[in-house]
């Protein structure tokens, strides 16, 4: 069975370094192996976030240019959450793959079908050329990216984790962890730039493509250094030694000592780190567009210097779980988004200043109705910037110590499978339907009669679905998870 899945003939033992003990690996190993695998996690996330970011801008293309510009972005908008629904089928199937035959092969596959899917997505030709053909190859090619990424974070995780030494995998893994927001920072920032160089009108016709081609040479270039590394040392031995599973989705999800703990892993864990990272990074940045109608630019800009600032904390709060804990960290992440989210929303909206009609509802040419172009003319971007820090670091208290928390909560044999699936039901599921909920809830609410509740505070109100999600993972981690930080790899 194990040959049928590796055509290559890769022999995950023959690619170990000779050391065998992960205490007594070299730091200068140790960092070749973080460098190589955030480089490649970076770029998966970044073509992962290009095609968000691009929503507006892509639906018409996919959708026709002539169309419902509401209807197109919903449609785009859709496609995006296709990618986020099959990521948990692409932990499966990489998940297993990875612990029969090797963490390197697996998430050398997951790069390049994630970069070429990214790569052919800036290729495909326009609705008005193919007609229903374009928007339904975006599909397929979401699909594909959903399902790499499914693979990609459990195999890196997996992998510096294993090289890491025992009293050091919350500091090395954090590495692994700041990967995702640089990703979504990358992918703000060329949008950008690529904005400003060509103009909006170029931009919009077919200069969007650009950043999706740029993915093509960025995963060549991580194809490379990845391609060098060697399979991790506590993997090869098991290979070795004849202790891989024959079967990781049986012994993950059968086998009921390792169910509880998957089980425990998404809902005290994987759920409420999900709401947290996509209601912080992504909630927020729609929020601000849509809601607040602050310029793109202004938005950009306060999310990016957030995150910027807020990035080291990551690898400090990794750290800081080496000594006092995972779980400490973590759960009080946790309570801290489920408290201060919708408070720190509503100072966002205090600070936006008021909005603007810029340019009067009109009639065009054809008589269709043109509504009124609204803007945030005077926002307090300091300030904006400080409450968004503070949701990112909701995020990194909770993110930042939850590789390790992961790998050492499960054996090496199922490791891979184990850790990846719940980690993406409740990052894909949980975390990447936020925006829909809650724009679903806020409609509703701005629906409901005047005076009530829901009706006055519709802004914001959608906000309730991840704070509730963040407030059931802390009472059941606080309950059933039992911290990992003493745990050693070799004897588990």
């Amino acid at each position: 069975m194990e040959q049928s899945l590796n055509p290559a003939g890769y022999n995950a033992a023959a690619d170990a370094p000779a050391a065998h003990d992960n205490n007594q690996v070299d730091s200068k190993t140790i960092w070749q192996v973080i460098t190589a695998s955030s480089v490649g996690t970076v770029i998966e996330w970044y073509d992962f976030y290009i095609f968000g970011s691009l929503a507006a801008i892509i639906g018409p293309v996919l959708f026709g240019q002539s169309g419902d510009l509401t209807k197109s972005l919903l449609g785009a908008l859709a496609i995006f959450g296709a990618g986020f629904v099959v990521r948990p089928f692409g932990a499966v199937f990489f998940g297993r793959i990875g612990d029969m035959i090797g963490r390197k092969y697996t998430f050398l596959v997951t790069l390049l079908i994630m970069g070429g899917a990214t790569f052919i997505t800036g290729l495909v030709p326009s609705y008005d050329s193919i007609g229903i053909a374009a928007p339904v190859i975006v599909v397929i090619l979401r699909l594909l990216q959903g399902l790499a990424l499914g693979g990609e974070y459990g195999g890196a995780a997996t992998y510096v984790a294993e090289y890491a030494p025992d009293k050091q995998r919350g500091y090395y893994t954090s590495f692994i962890q700041i990967t995702a927001t640089g990703g979504l920072i990358l992918s703000i920032t060329i949008i950008l730039i690529t904005r400003k160089l060509l103009g909006e009108p170029a931009f919009k016709e077919w200069g969007w493509r650009i950043p999706f081609l740029l993915s093509g040479f960025l995963v060549i270039a991580s194809y490379f250094i990845r391609k060098r590394l060697h399979e991790s040392p506590l993997f090869a031995k098991a290979k070795a030694t004849g202790t891989t599973s024959k079967s990781p989705l049986r012994d993950s999800f059968v086998n009921p000592v390792n169910r509880r703990l998957v089980l425990i892993a998404l809902f005290g864990v994987t759920m409420g780190q999900g709401v947290i990272f996509y209601t912080s990074q992504f909630q927020a940045f729609t929020f601000m567009n849509a809601t607040l109608k602050l310029d793109t630019v202004h938005s950009s800009i306060i999310m990016v210097v957030s995150m910027l600032l807020a990035t080291p904390l990551f690898v400090y709060f990794g750290s800081l779980s080496d000594r006092i804990g995972r779980k400490k960290i973590i759960m009080t992440g946790m309570i801290c988004g489920a408290l201060f989210t919708m408070p720190l929303f509503h100072g966002l909206q205090a600070f936006a200043g008021p909005i603007t009609e810029v340019t009067p509802a009109t009639v065009d040419a054809a008589g269709k109705a043109v509504p009124a172009v609204m803007k945030a003319l005077d926002p307090n971007i300091p300030a904006m910037i400080a409450l968004v820090f503070c949701l990112v670091v909701f995020v990194t208290m909770v993110y930042g110590p939850i590789a390790a928390y992961l790998v050492e909560l499960f054996p090496t044999s199922v490791r891979y499978t184990s850790l990846s699936v719940p980690y993406h039901i409740g990052n894909g599921i949980f975390g990447g339907f936020v925006p829909l909920v809650a724009t679903s809830i806020g409609v509703w609410a701005a629906a409901q009669p005047v005076g009530t509740f829901a009706k006055e505070h519709s802004s914001i109100v959608g906000l309730i679905y991840p704070v509730v999600i963040a407030f059931i993972c802390f009472v059941v981690g606080m309950a059933l998870m039992k911290d990992t930080r003493d745990v050693k790899l070799m004897d588990s």
